[in-house]
């Protein structure tokens, strides 16, 4: 499951990043987002979703969501 079907207000333990930019992956990891971290959707919106990863929130388009594996 992607970040995309997550449930507001649940914490997740990211699994693993899908992607094959290396680009997309190198900005997640500087995130923070990276396989064995939690990961919670505190909103949605149209365009992607609001995160909080390591008591920080990050605005991130859907691409970046449907890369993120829970």
């Amino acid at each position: 499951m992607n970040l995309t079907k997550a449930i507001e207000g649940k914490e997740y333990i990211i699994r693993a990043i899908e992607t094959d930019d290396e680009e997309m992956d190198a900005f997640l990891f500087s995130l923070g987002c990276y396989s064995g971290e939690p990961i919670t959707v505190v909103s949605r919106r149209k365009g992607g979703c609001t995160v909080s990863i390591k008591d920080a929130r990050y605005n991130i388009d859907s691409q970046l969501a449907e890369a993120i594996i829970i």
